[in-house]
């Protein structure tokens, strides 16, 4: 099974499937099972002892890497899009010796910080104005889930004026120093002291930016005035306004959306909401506000039941397609039978349609036409029996007065077979089983048959290949070696 390497953040990085080695990253992972693994586990240990050092950059970092640039002789790291050299400097009271170009030195005696370019030092800060501290500061501080956040200060003598961030947040209460000077929710950019979340970040006291900005009195070079506005003054827009494809969304939650579809020509109204609807509305002549109808996600809905029309008299749809109407139509009554229009009817009625009745039965006088298929092989008609026959039994004309057919012996001559699946049914109203007249069946032989051979009555509602002077069954139409009673399909001959 595949390992899933994951970065120390729980992200997904790469997975490992049995047997390979992926270099995904400049170290290179190990599959379960690989063989030879030692050596390139060794190397991996060795790449991290040493940084990957060299002259060139690792060719598939990822961020958090460190390199030893061996022809800098400086130590970096990747932060996800390039190489940085990593912090660090000098710390002492005199100036260092021996330092490279962008090396750092902190002075211990004075509290400030210098960088190395080549030649000198020069001072980065803080600098010594007014009576407290006034420099631009680094600094790592909680939100309200206790995550870290870095920020800049700007201080001046003491006071914090503004804040830069590169994420919007809310400070942690225990935050105090900046909170004290008017700050609880830090936004992304530029924020302002006493720009609180309680004023909706409007700075509450004068502290501003100053001077003229180019896009400050117009916004993306229109003027104000043109922009929509609320109450009295909305602006009327003299020209065409466009948006892009991905066109408007309405709504609190951005629900309605207006659009061009992503082939870049159908226009599209839809609402994004699981399970939304579209309200379709108008005001009818008494100024009264009607719910037409609704689009839902299954169909398009009426505003009330029974109430509102599609099309008009004098303006209907050329034609409607659907699969399935339900409903009440004008001309639902009536089934259009070439340019006429006929009603249904369960009785035998002249231009009607005939349907079946309560018992399923349909009734006409005559049925005219060729049926060009049957489903089973015989024609059979009841007949009644002292008790039900077994499939396959040949009958004959019965002795008794009770009832009309019984198994043939010798010297009988039979009339059918009866039936186990009839094509056709004849006198199906009447009293008996179905007794097979014409056709193929199964019959019951005893003796062995091959198929071909003349099959004739034998005793107890049997037939065989022997004459015994009895009457001719059928043609048996498969062969049998059995020498016991079995069912034989026969072509009958009765």
């Amino acid at each position: 099974m595949a390992y899933a390497i994951d970065r120390y953040n729980n992200t997904l990085l790469t997975s490992v499937e049995d047997g390979t080695v992926d270099q995904t990253t400049d170290l290179k992972f190990i599959g379960k099972n690989y063989a030879g693994y030692g050596e390139i586990q060794n190397e991996n240990f060795l790449f991290l002892l040493e940084n990957f050092s060299g002259a060139n950059q690792p060719n598939r970092p990822i961020s958090g890497q460190v390199w030893f640039d061996s022809g800098t002789s400086k130590l970096k790291f990747y932060d996800g899009t390039q190489w940085r050299t990593s912090g660090g400097g000098e710390t002492g009271a005199t100036e260092p010796t021996g330092l490279a170009s962008g090396d750092f030195w902190w002075d211990s005696g004075n509290d400030q910080l210098y960088v190395y370019n080549g030649t000198s030092f020069v001072l980065i800060g803080p600098q010594n104005a007014g009576e407290g501290v006034t420099q631009m500061t680094s600094l790592e501080v909680l939100d309200t889930t206790s995550a870290t956040r870095g920020i800049i200060t700007s201080v001046i003598e003491d006071e914090t004026i503004f804040v830069i961030s590169p994420t919007q947040f809310d400070l942690n209460a225990s935050q105090t120093a900046l909170i004290s000077q008017g700050f609880d929710r830090i936004y992304k950019g530029i924020t302002l002291r006493n720009t609180k979340l309680a004023t909706g970040g409007v700075t509450s006291t004068s502290d501003r930016f100053h001077g003229t900005v180019t896009n400050a009195d117009r916004l993306g070079g229109v003027v104000a005035a043109n922009f929509v506005q609320t109450g009295a003054g909305n602006t009327v827009f003299a020209s065409i306004v466009e948006t892009p494809d991905g066109g408007l969304l309405i709504g609190d939650s951005q629900d309605f959306q207006i659009k061009v579809d992503a082939n870049g020509f159908d226009g599209v109204i839809q609402n994004v909401t699981n399970n939304g609807v579209i309200k379709l509305k108008t005001t009818n002549g008494a100024g009264e506000l009607t719910h037409v109808g609704t689009v839902t996600s299954t169909g398009l809905i009426p505003g009330a039941d029974n109430t509102f029309t599609l099309g008009s008299a004098s303006l209907g749809w050329s034609n409607v397609y659907a699969t399935n109407f339900t409903g009440e139509a004008s001309k639902a009554a009536t089934l259009r039978v070439g340019t006429d229009f006929r009603a249904a009817s369960s009785s035998a009625t002249n231009n009607t349609v005939a349907v079946r009745d309560a018992t399923g039965n349909i009734a006409a006088n005559l049925f005219q036409g060729t049926a060009t298929q049957a489903r089973y092989a015989d024609l059979a008609e009841k007949y009644s029996t002292a008790k039900d026959l077994a499939p396959g039994t040949v009958v004959c004309v019965s002795t008794s007065t009770e009832y009309e057919v019984e198994p043939v012996r010798i010297g009988s001559t039979a009339i059918g077979v009866v039936s186990t699946d009839p094509a056709v049914m004849m006198n199906s109203e009447a009293d008996g089983q179905y007794i097979g007249l014409k056709g193929r069946l199964p019959v019951k032989i005893v003796g062995e048959v091959n198929k071909g051979d003349k099959v004739y009555v034998n005793n107890a509602g049997c037939a065989s290949t022997e004459i015994n002077g009895g009457s001719l069954v059928g043609v048996a139409l498969e062969s049998n070696s059995d020498a016991v009673e079995k069912l034989v399909e026969c072509v009958l001959k009765v």
